[in-house]
């Protein structure tokens, strides 16, 4: 999912080419975006401020979707890599998308221009979402064999990284997936098989880490994608069973319990 002004972006499974649309303020469905061609499986979808659009990736077809939001809601579509996942957009408004069968991070300009091409090193298998640090590196998070969040250069090498074998210590995670960074820095990890929120210590240090506890009822189930819209200091977490988590009032990522 993510969010643009007065509105909540949302795709789900065999989503029959379909974004949902949804009011931040009511929660309720007023309308969609038909995507033609947008396959079943879509695991990635960003929304861009600058470019006034939503991007949401086909891992079926590789490629990715651009939607229009200036009124016409104009769709473009573009090859990418195969099998993407997340998307991200990085702070000069290119669009970042992370490749899991290449092992790839590719940038393309808002219209589909491939700027940079990177190969991830051998030990990133399955790599799942990438943001862009203000450093021009990157963290990717990555599972199987190893479950980690890496500091990645543009070489595609690892610098530092936090984790390593699945497990459920703090030091560790089981099958981490959707990134978000907050103002100064810090990264919550969605690890999804603890069924838990890992922030990891600012400045992409990777040395330590505390978990974010959201009260929910029942407890979080398989959190998988994050969306944090800064702006409003808005949470938003994506679970694998199709529930949509909303945290408001959450200037960054410091305190460890919130209410949801």
């Amino acid at each position: 999912m993510a969010s643009l002004g007065d509105d909540v972006f949302v795709v789900r499974y065999k989503s029959q080419q379909k974004i949902e649309v949804y009011d931040t303020k009511t929660f309720t469905l007023p309308r969609h975006i038909t995507v033609p061609g947008l396959g079943d499986y879509c695991y990635g979808l960003v929304a861009c401020p600058h470019n006034n659009c939503v991007y949401a990736s086909d891992f079926v077809n590789d490629n990715v979707h651009r939607v229009d939001l200036s009124g016409s809601n104009t769709v473009m579509k573009w090859s990418v890599a195969s099998r993407p996942l997340g998307l991200s957009v990085n702070s000069e408004h290119n669009l970042l998308v992370v490749s899991q069968d290449e092992r790839k991070l590719q940038i393309f300009t808002s219209r589909g221009t491939l700027l940079q091409n990177i190969q991830l090193q051998a030990d990133i298998e399955r790599p799942y979402h990438a943001v862009q640090l203000p450093t021009g590196q990157f963290l990717v998070s990555h599972f199987g064999p190893l479950h980690r969040v890496c500091l990645v250069g543009g070489d595609g090498a690892v610098v530092r990284s936090y984790g390593g074998q699945e497990g459920s210590k703090l030091t560790q995670m089981n099958d981490p997936r959707g990134l978000a960074v907050d103002g100064e820095g810090r990264v919550l990890v969605a690890d999804v098989k603890n069924n838990r929120l890992l922030v990891i210590d600012a400045d992409a240090s990777l040395s330590s880490a505390h978990e974010l506890f959201v009260c929910v009822d029942k407890g979080l189930k398989g959190p998988c994608s994050l969306w944090y819209d800064q702006s409003r200091g808005c949470l938003y977490i994506g679970e694998g069973s199709g529930r949509l988590i909303v945290v408001d009032n959450l200037k960054n990522f410091t305190p460890f319990i919130v209410q949801a």
